[in-house]
């Protein structure tokens, strides 16, 4: 049987802290506790814990050797971006013997817009935001995005395979990435950066670097696909009576080839997003669910859209053709994850199911919770994709809870993690989705890119059974 590492001592960390030190400075090298807190809690407030150190390398350079360091001293190293992760993938906790937190906020270069190649090079730390701040002026922009721009990062999303609103259009942010540059966990650097439309020599390691989180490499810098940024755009809000008259609104909607979002929320959501933020009612009557679409064109995409929406069977329609009508609209939808957060941590819960079993799935929730909590949904409808948040469930309800759910999502096809990752929140239920033998490669995988398992441990990958274990019946 392996022997346990040593644990790590005070003195092993003031070593390796001030080795770490001569590489990013002593201002990027945080041993206070006080310091170290905003880095080591999720924006949920669910999944927290402590840090050896925080190191905030400024390059690629710096990042290859802090890694080599950790590497060289046997502590595991946890990369975070703009900590709007949600599932414990970017917060320490996954090594009982501690570790160094990657703060990649620093990369933060933006590179020239290549317009005629429609790409861009990014550091891991730039913003959503501040991205779209850069290319917009060249008619351009990049194809994701999130209610959270402001503070996600492009190495986060790029490290979770973010969604989004516009999957619907652009696809997820793996379609979206061309190339990545990343630093394996012995601070080797391996560069496929140049995001050539064509290029099939050997296998896709960028694409396999994309969606994670963090376990195979740190990624430092990406190759980004840059679109043509619609100029004219109309926003439609339709009430209806179910989730499934919401799905049924699709087979309209999908034929219009400027259809950029479908997202869906319902009555008990928005009466929370009203109350948290104060704003008006959009409609003088309550209705079951509600349906926010978005199109955009060169043309004036309204007439198409209005006659899209004839077509549904809505109740009400609210139509926003302007910029400041639009966001206004948009915010019922965007602002209900801060307001479910108001009732305090929810469990969270990132499922895709297969259309046909999405209005099923809700319909049953309230016999899967048993009353054990309060349900907040709503989602990405045009991919089946929906945000679960239960509110009020006891610790000691939470794990049935997560087999409840999970479990149902499993038995109808659908997928455990449609787009905020794995992390270590639900890294013991991947077995729900993948046999014995996906999850075997997949720690093939990870032992080949990192054989000391010193990059985000505990996250993604189930714990291996112990030695002389038999997998149990399904």
């Amino acid at each position: 049987m392996t022997a346990a590492p040593p644990a790590v001592t005070t003195a092993d960390v003031r070593l390796l802290a001030r080795r770490l030190s001569a590489v990013v400075g002593d201002a990027h090298v945080l041993a206070d506790a006080d310091l170290r807190a905003p880095y080591e809690r999720d924006f949920t407030g669910r999944w927290q814990g402590g840090s050896l150190l925080v190191v905030r390398p400024a390059d690629t350079a710096q990042t290859a050797e802090v890694l080599r360091l950790c590497a060289g001293a046997g502590v595991a190293v946890v990369p975070q971006g703009g900590n709007t992760g949600l599932v414990g993938a970017s917060v320490p906790g996954g090594d009982a013997r501690g570790e160094v937190l990657l703060s990649l906020r620093r990369l933060d270069g933006v590179g020239p817009v290549d317009p005629r190649a429609r790409r861009v090079t990014v550091g891991a730390g730039v913003t959503l935001a501040a991205l779209q701040h850069q290319v917009r002026p060249h008619g351009l922009e990049f194809g994701v995005d999130l209610a959270s721009r402001d503070s996600a990062t492009l190495g986060g999303m790029a490290a979770t395979n973010a969604g989004g609103e516009r999957v619907v259009r652009y696809g997820t942010t793996r379609a979206n990435v061309a190339g990545v540059e990343a630093v394996t966990a012995d601070g080797r650097v391996l560069d496929r950066l140049a995001g050539l439309p064509k290029d099939n020599t050997g296998y896709d390691l960028a694409g396999l670097l994309v969606g994670s989180e963090g376990t195979l490499a740190v990624l430092t810098r990406l190759r980004l696909v840059l679109r043509t940024r619609p100029p004219r755009r109309t926003a439609a809000l339709l009430a209806v009576d179910s989730v499934a008259a919401a799905v049924a609104a699709l087979e309209p909607l999908r034929r219009l080839e400027s259809l950029e979002l479908a997202e869906f929320f319902t009555a008990d959501g928005l009466a929370l997003v009203l109350a948290h933020g104060s704003l008006p009612a959009p409609f003088r009557t309550a209705h079951p669910v509600y349906l926010l679409v978005e199109c955009a064109a060169a043309h004036d995409p309204t007439e198409e859209l209005a006659d899209a929406v004839a077509l549904c069977a809505a109740r009400e329609v609210a139509v926003a053709t302007d910029g400041g009508a639009r966001r206004r609209l948009a915010a019922y939808r965007e602002r209900h994850t801060e307001a479910v957060n108001s009732l305090g941590p929810p469990l969270k819960f990132d499922v895709t199911l297969p259309l046909p079993e999405l209005p099923r799935f809700v319909d049953e929730l309230p016999g899967l919770l048993a009353g054990r909590a309060r349900a907040v949904v709503f989602g990405h409808l045009a991919e089946g994709n929906v945000h679960l948040n239960l509110v009020g469930a006891a610790r000691s309800d939470e794990e049935p809870l997560a087999r409840a759910v999970l479990g149902r999502v499993a038995d109808a096809g659908g997928s455990i993690s449609a787009e905020h990752g794995v992390g270590r929140a639900k890294a013991a239920y991947v077995p729900l989705t993948r046999g014995a033998d996906d999850v075997a490669l997949m720690r093939a995988v990870k032992a080949a890119w990192d054989p000391a398992g010193i990059l985000n441990p505990g996250a993604m990958l189930p714990s291996p059974p112990p030695p002389g274990a038999r997998p149990r019946p399904a």
